[in-house]
């Protein structure tokens, strides 16, 4: 049994007062500590930027990597000592714009890692240049007439890369947050959790439109597998299936009933529902909040070890002298 503190480290947290990384990691120790896996046997990877000073705060073991190559680093430690449970740490920059090959490809190849990606929509460690997440028009540092770029959904890109687990989650709701991570933790195979936190000094208010208290009943919908997509400040809106896509019904009017609301099943292999609800997008729709997609596949570190101890069985080759043996020779 293992308690938040016992994955504090002794180390000054610092970080902007008001920011969101700081609830992140709070989350994040109480989540490790429901898990239960001991300190000694997690590891916690990262890149940079902000987010990427996580494994000071914890108390497991960490490496704090180079721009983007939080992933390649991480696919390298699980793959190395599959007993440890890894986890990676990064932002939308790390992650998806030097990192972005990195990413889709642990993605693509189910790594059995738990990535945690802290969205501020800003670069916040380099003062303030607009970032892939970032909505186009941002007036930034970099882009003070306004980004004419489209921003990357890092659902869609997760979906995209054959993902086996996406959530998304507010920092300002700690308890859909540590459920997304300890769900995350006990998925086999690579989880992507997509964190929105605010940046108070580049980008503040980038996510108050769902994270306000007043409208986020109204606005997001926090998805449990097994129940239905109820949301609502009074619980009485729901999803339902119209034709090609979702649409928002309000129980009791026009004969809808709880009956006729979806259940959300976030363990159907066919990712089509999963992509539609991942895209919702407002004001019409709320956003999904919760773990989105779970499904099991067999991942890369599993694959790797299976195909050793498979050539391993086979081969007749099983010390240095015997390879050097079976080389071919020639007198001279």
């Amino acid at each position: 049994m293992f308690s938040p503190a016992d994955f504090k480290s002794d180390q000054y947290v610092r970080w902007c007062p008001g920011c969101g990384d700081h609830a992140i990691v709070n989350a994040l120790q109480k989540a490790m500590a429901e898990v239960g896996i001991a300190p000694s046997q997690t590891a916690v990877i990262s890149g940079i930027g902000c987010s990427s000073r996580m494994p000071y705060y914890l108390n497991t073991y960490g490496f704090h990597t180079i721009h983007g190559r939080g992933a390649a680093i991480a696919t390298g430690v699980k793959t190395s000592r599959p007993d440890l449970t890894v986890w990676q740490m990064t932002g939308d920059g790390d992650c998806l714009a030097i990192g972005g090959n990195h990413f889709i490809h642990s993605v693509r190849r189910n790594v059995d890692l738990n990535v945690i990606m802290f969205n501020n929509q800003i670069y916040g460690l380099t003062k303030g240049q607009y970032s892939p997440t970032s909505k186009k028009g941002a007036i930034t540092k970099s882009s003070p007439f306004g980004t004419v770029e489209r921003p990357f959904r890092p659902a869609e890109l997760t979906f995209g890369a054959r993902g086996t687990f996406f959530a998304r989650t507010l920092d300002v709701d700690l308890k859909t947050t540590q459920d997304c991570m300890v769900a995350a933790a006990r998925h086999k195979g690579l989880s992507v959790v997509e964190c929105l936190v605010n940046c108070v000094i580049f980008n503040n208010g980038a996510h108050n439109w769902i994270s306000d208290k007043e409208n986020r009943a109204d606005r997001t919908i926090v998805l449990e597998h097994g129940k239905p997509m109820i949301f609502g400040v009074n619980r009485d809106k729901g999803l339902v299936i119209d034709g090609w896509n979702l649409k928002v019904v309000t129980i009791g009017e026009n004969g809808v009933t709880e009956k006729d609301i979806l259940v959300h099943d976030a363990h159907e292999q066919d990712p089509t529902l999963h992509y539609k609800l991942a895209m919702m997008t407002g004001p019409d729709m709320p956003i999904a909040m919760g773990v989105i997609r779970d499904v099991e596949e067999e991942t890369y570190d599993e694959a790797v070890h299976n195909q050793i101890a498979s050539v391993q069985a086979k081969s007749q080759i099983h010390c240095f002298d015997d390879l050097v043996a079976s080389c071919e020779k020639w007198e001279m």
